[in-house]
């Protein structure tokens, strides 16, 4: 089902929000006020948003170490997202988890893992949940190309089938893990994971267009909502920037330039304003309206997170245990 004008406008609303959300992390990190680890989303933001853009309020999702998209597509607050990065009291995580720790519980999103491959079965097992408690909430598990060298992932597909879960495994192959492309890590073209379609239904698709991300995943979603299993996606995409940190400190000489400029070509963001603008959908005045509030909300977020405090030393040892 083709989404209409205003959830078209939504949709790249969201993903030039991520774009410009992870454009000033990327500027301000070397001033060295974010102590955590970063690991930016740009070049992805598709994914995110077409698979959240398809899910209620309430389903699931499980993310990793590059969650940001996940955390906002989702509806996380920004405000809470910077503040983190800033690992200040005001954190989404109350400035325990950093980047690679992101929480909203009011939006369905229980927390992303630094674990390679350790979101997965924290998924599975949500979508278990929602099948024991007789409920129709959804759970979508991002992951990457890295994380299906994991055999969990396997052992949970084959569980989330055997147990009929409401679950959808969104893989995003971005050809590298670290500085590792996927060639030399798989034999041949084999990450895709197919089974029998009435156990797990199956699609591989150009994770850099939004509407067949959002076509895909609606698909999947309704499968796993009316009871009948899970489904895979794999959606191919690129990793612009490094593995972690800021351009400046990506290491030279492991990607060819040419490739890193051939999928610059391809950017969601950029290809899908280009769409809009085509076909009428959204003018040029509406685009640049979209800047100025996203500049503003981006400005009101990293000034919340540097005045915010950090947490007392007192607190350290808070919520290590649960009673």
């Amino acid at each position: 089902m083709n989404p209409g004008v205003e959830k078209k406008k939504e949709m790249f609303y969201a993903m030039l929000r991520i774009r410009r959300i992870q454009e000033r992390i990327e500027s301000c990190y070397l001033q060295d006020e974010m102590k955590t680890p970063v690991h930016l989303y740009i070049g992805q933001e598709a994914i995110a948003v077409g698979v959240c853009s398809a899910l209620k309020k309430d389903d699931y999702i499980s993310s990793n170490h590059r969650s940001h998209g996940h955390y906002l597509a989702k509806g996380g607050d920004l405000r809470a997202l910077i503040a983190e990065l800033h690992c200040k009291k005001e954190g989404c995580s109350k400035g325990y988890g950093g980047s690679m720790h992101l929480v909203d519980t009011s939006i369905g999103h229980l927390g992303s893992s630094s674990i390679v491959g350790g979101g997965i079965p924290i998924g599975t097992g949500l979508a278990l949940a929602s099948k024991m408690n007789g409920g129709q909430r959804v759970s979508a598990v991002f992951f990457g190309d890295g994380a299906a060298d994991e055999g969990v992932l396997y052992e949970s597909i084959n569980f989330a089938m055997l147990k009929t879960l409401p679950a959808v495994y969104i893989l995003e192959n971005n050809h590298w893990s670290v500085c590792s492309h996927v060639s030399a890590r798989k034999a041949g073209d084999n990450i895709f994971h197919q089974a029998l379609p009435d156990l797990l239904m199956s699609r591989k698709i150009d994770g850099n267009n939004i509407l067949a991300v959002y076509q895909a995943a609606l698909e999947a979603i309704e499968r796993a909502r009316r009871g009948s299993g899970p489904s895979f996606l794999e959606c191919e995409t690129y990793r612009i920037l490094g593995h972690a940190g800021c351009e400046s400190q990506d290491p030279e000489g492991y990607r060819d330039c040419a490739e890193v400029k051939a999928w610059k070509k391809k950017c969601p963001v950029d290809n899908f304003r280009e769409q809009l603008l085509k076909e009428k959908t959204m003018t040029p005045a509406e685009i640049t309206a979209m800047e100025i509030k996203i500049e503003i909300e981006i400005d009101d977020a990293f000034a919340f997170a540097r005045k915010s405090p950090l947490p007392a030393g007192r607190e350290l040892e808070n919520h290590l245990f649960c009673e």
